[in-house]
């Protein structure tokens, strides 16, 4: 099969095939690679404008059609590179996008594990024998106050007559 028919017929890299697509973590890498490339084309690019810059200066007035020349090639070399901080500007979003998404989704896996382990510790309860079990432990804290406060009044004798 030719590659070009590969290229339209969904070949791409035996990691993406089995899954359906490239994994959050490989899109990421990907685009990273993408943004050092752009950005050692930009520090290329800007190299090549001050040489051009540089050209342009040396020939001045001497030599007009070699400085044009110079310049335009310059305006040529800006043109790129602001169509590159264009592209960057694009891929630093999509980047953030999707490592937003990807965090989304792991809080989102996440919550739904604690639900699954929520769910497993609340099994064995019954709402009916814990509405018992809190009416037995407050009946039980009554008792526990009345007792204290049994105790903790002075038993005089005497203290307490009636006229």
């Amino acid at each position: 099969m030719s590659k070009i028919s590969k290229f339209f017929k969904g070949g791409g890299s035996a990691a993406s095939k089995g899954r359906g697509g490239p994994s959050p973590q490989e899109a990421l890498a990907r685009l990273r690679e993408t943004e050092e490339m752009l950005s050692k084309k930009q520090e290329y690019l800007e190299t090549r404008i001050e040489r051009e810059l540089a050209v342009a200066r040396q020939h001045g007035t001497k030599n007009k059609r070699a400085a044009l020349q110079a310049l335009k090639r310059k305006k040529r070399y800006e043109k790129q590179l602001n169509q590159i901080d264009g592209t960057l500007s694009t891929i630093e979003f999509q980047r953030e996008a999707l490592e937003n998404s990807h965090t989304n989704t792991e809080v989102l896996k996440n919550m739904g594990y604690a639900a699954q382990a929520m769910k497993k510790v609340h099994e064995n309860m019954d709402l009916n024998k814990i509405d018992d079990l809190m009416q037995d432990i407050t009946e039980q804290q009554d008792v526990a106050q009345e007792i204290s406060d049994a105790i903790s009044n002075r038993a005089g004798f005497g203290d307490e007559f009636d006229e």
